[in-house]
């Protein structure tokens, strides 16, 4: 088994996994349909977070007991935890200027490349997290600063190369596009050769470096925006996960205890030869979906990253049929 799932609270735990997988599913829909949701979820939220946040760090180096107590302050102290909360919700933010043409970034063409970028830096820290782990406890364990042990190890550099790897199945960079009702930015070009290839990689990272959240983190939160790309949302993926991903964020910064020490935590089994396993198939898989972009790329005699490869397939022309500028 990939994760302690068992027991008396093993109900608990799957009942746990499908709320926080239908809550992502449903606070998306809201961020996503309307202005007044994505200002309130990407931009007012996190301003009062900040605030908390440096009440917190500010309490805590004056020394009052609340804020050296507080969970957040124990248990998501990591530079991760908060490099990946922002990058996500710039992330969001740049969706939103994109897909409402927010002032002279909103409708300049160079900003196209916004989301690629992000998305890029987004991985990119996942990455030296991974290398983090190898560098620090090659072939043994090292504990966290919030108190998780971590093994490093093959499994990091392996999964770090197929994180490498999965910014270079991004292609069309200028390809983004805005929905008729204005609810989705569109990348049509990110279709399932990226989505399968990302979502086996990041549930590797992190199965390797959240052992402690990946259950929801690694599962819940990954399929959530690809259920809604594949069934509702073409061309709107990258929309999806980065909205679910920051929202995601901001609910574990601030109730930590719910995944790490609760009825519905789940550990997963922690054991490096599993972690092997698992970062030889994110690798094979991104291997793989790097080499069928220069398929497409050499059949279509284009440079992937300047121009759309996949022109013609079923997800791709869906994806397009959904622009504004199309006629309904």
């Amino acid at each position: 088994m990939l994760f302690q799932v068992y027991g008396d609270t093993a109900v608990y735990q799957w009942i746990g996994w499908v709320v926080v997988f239908l809550a992502l599913i449903g606070f998306n829909e809201v961020a996503r349909r309307t202005k007044a949701g994505g200002i309130t979820c990407f931009l007012v939220i996190p301003a009062i977070l900040t605030a908390y946040f440096i009440a917190i760090y500010a309490g805590a180096a004056a020394g009052a007991d609340w804020a050296l107590n507080n969970p957040t302050y124990l248990y998501m102290n990591s530079w991760f935890h908060y490099a990946k909360l922002y990058a996500a919700t710039a992330g969001c933010i740049g969706f939103m200027i994109l897909k409402y043409h927010w002032g002279k970034l909103g409708n300049a063409d160079w900003f196209k490349c916004f989301p690629f970028v992000i998305v890029a830096i987004n991985i990119l820290i996942a990455v030296v997290s991974d290398f983090e782990s190898a560098v620090r406890a090659f072939g043994t364990t090292w504990v966290s600063s919030e108190g998780v042990t971590l093994y490093g190890g093959w499994h990091n550099v392996f999964n770090g190369i197929a994180g490498l790897l999965n910014i270079f199945v991004m292609t069309g960079w200028w390809g983004i596009y805005t929905s008729k009702k204005k609810q989705d930015m569109l990348w049509p070009d990110m279709t399932w050769v990226f989505i399968i290839s990302y979502d086996i990689w990041n549930f590797c990272y992190t199965y390797n470096c959240l052992p402690t959240h990946s259950w929801y983190c690694g599962l819940a939160l990954l399929l959530a925006p690809t259920v809604a790309g594949m069934l509702w949302n073409k061309g709107g993926w990258i929309q999806n996960r980065a909205y679910t991903l920051s929202l995601w964020c901001m609910f574990c910064q601030v109730v930590p205890m719910f995944a790490n020490d609760s009825i519905f935590a789940v550990q997963s089994v922690n054991n490096p030869d599993v972690n092997l396993v698992v970062s030889v198939l994110a690798l094979a898989a991104n291997v793989a979906a790097v080499g069928y972009v220069a398929y497409r790329a050499k059949k279509l005699g284009v440079n992937p990253y300047k121009h759309e490869v996949f022109v013609g397939t079923k997800d791709y022309e869906k994806a397009m049929a959904r622009r504004e500028d199309v006629a309904a």
